[in-house]
């Protein structure tokens, strides 16, 4: 994705920078520890190898994620967050409390009981 040149606010380009349907669940799963793109592939469920590599090089641009390559045969490659990827985290943790609070009203809590969340 492409940095616009105008915002009305800084909330709009925190937005642009981790909308979509994959980048929270991608921010997710690297909170827990860095990881590779093959662990990550598997990890998250639907995402298609292509949707996730478009995903992380936009987290990449955008300063959330950093991408090491290690030498060597086979070649091995980690997804990591960074500090300012770990201070995102924190607003998407926020946003899944909010969603657990609202599913809990909502009587979904087999949904939550599944992913092991309640």
């Amino acid at each position: 994705m492409k940095m616009r040149n105008e915002y009305t606010c800084p909330l709009e380009l925190t937005h642009d920078a981790i909308r979509g349907k994959w980048k929270p669940i991608i921010l997710w799963q690297l909170s827990k520890s860095p990881q590779s793109l093959s662990f990550l592939r598997h990890s998250i469920a639907g995402v298609t190898q292509k949707m996730l590599i478009q995903q992380l090089n936009e987290l990449i641009q955008y300063g959330f994620v950093d991408k090491t390559t290690f030498e060597g045969y086979p070649l091995q490659v980690k997804y990591d967050l960074t500090d300012r990827g770990r201070k995102i985290f924190q607003a998407v943790t926020i946003m899944q409390d909010v969603g657990i609070e609202m599913m809990i009203e909502d009587h979904r809590e087999n949904i939550l009981k599944e992913k092991g969340l309640l």
